[in-house]
């Protein structure tokens, strides 16, 4: 039989693979999903992207039993979620760090299930920046834009992490008489008014107290998603999530706004001189 020739593209990936993270990155163009406005903001700052940069990690979320009666947290369900994010993270960290990176923007912080049988893998993917002024310490993450980032740090703030709370949540179901009683009304239902503030607001302080812990001046961009995975509509985790920010200088930097004058005449081919 004939020897069968790699193609080159494959025999470099092989190469790449049998070599450390260090050597996998040594020399390479970076890699990123930053947009073009982005890139080049950025690297007015003094921030350079290094690559995209992934962590990953697989769990099997076991059942657990609830009251149907009761609205009440689903305490294994909301550390296990915790848990599973916190690994993906520090090998989201692990990657960063591998291609020389000081911090991530533009993370993506996504629950993907595979199957029926709860397996659900837990993905943290962005862009692995360096900060050539070094302005905050340590390996930051952050689900800022490009563009967010570049004002955050011209305005004399820095990153100082991500800052999320979880909390997963059962809402009671209603009596079959209860629920046929309404079907003819217009009528509040307290019990899900009740159980989507408590779980919104369990997300939110567990959220502030991860910040605190940072010593942040407070939270930017944050926001609140609530999604069932495969526990169906009575059981919902509710995700907050945002960047937590410190003030790196003495006070906040005024940005003086500059006028932008669009030369491209939409009715018509661009104006040249």
């Amino acid at each position: 039989m004939a020897a069968v020739t790699p193609h080159p593209r494959a025999e470099a990936a092989l190469q790449c693979l049998a070599g450390g993270p260090a050597q996998r990155h040594e020399g390479r163009r970076f890699s990123s999903d930053l947009s073009v406005d982005e890139a080049v903001l950025l690297k007015e700052i003094g921030v350079e992207p290094r690559g995209l940069v992934v962590g990953s990690a697989v769990y099997h979320i076991g059942i657990q039993y609830m009251n149907w009666s009761n609205n009440e947290e689903l305490g294994n369900l909301t550390q296990i979620m915790y848990q599973a994010r916190e690994d993906a993270l520090q090998k989201l960290v692990q990657h960063t760090t591998a291609v020389g990176g000081h911090g991530v923007v533009g993370l993506q912080l996504d629950v993907r299930v595979h199957g029926a049988h709860g397996l659900a893998e837990f993905v943290a993917m962005g862009t692995a920046v360096a900060d050539t002024t070094h302005r905050a310490s340590g390996v930051w993450v952050s689900d800022l834009s490009g563009q967010d980032l570049y004002l955050l740090m011209r305005a004399g703030w820095v990153p100082l992490g991500l800052a999320f709370g979880a909390c997963v949540y059962h809402i009671a179901h209603q009596g079959i008489s209860q629920w046929l009683g309404q079907q003819t009304q217009n009528v509040e239902l307290a019990n899900y008014t009740s159980a989507l503030y408590e779980a919104r607001e369990l997300a939110m302080t567990r959220m502030q107290g991860e910040a605190e812990r940072l010593r942040a001046g407070g939270i930017v961009a944050m926001r609140i998603d609530q999604k069932s995975h495969v526990w169906g509509s009575h059981v919902i985790e509710f995700l907050a999530i945002g960047t937590a920010v410190r003030l790196a200088q003495d006070q906040h930097q005024k940005i003086a706004p500059q006028m932008v004058i669009d030369l491209t005449d939409q009715s018509g081919p661009a104006l040249t001189d």
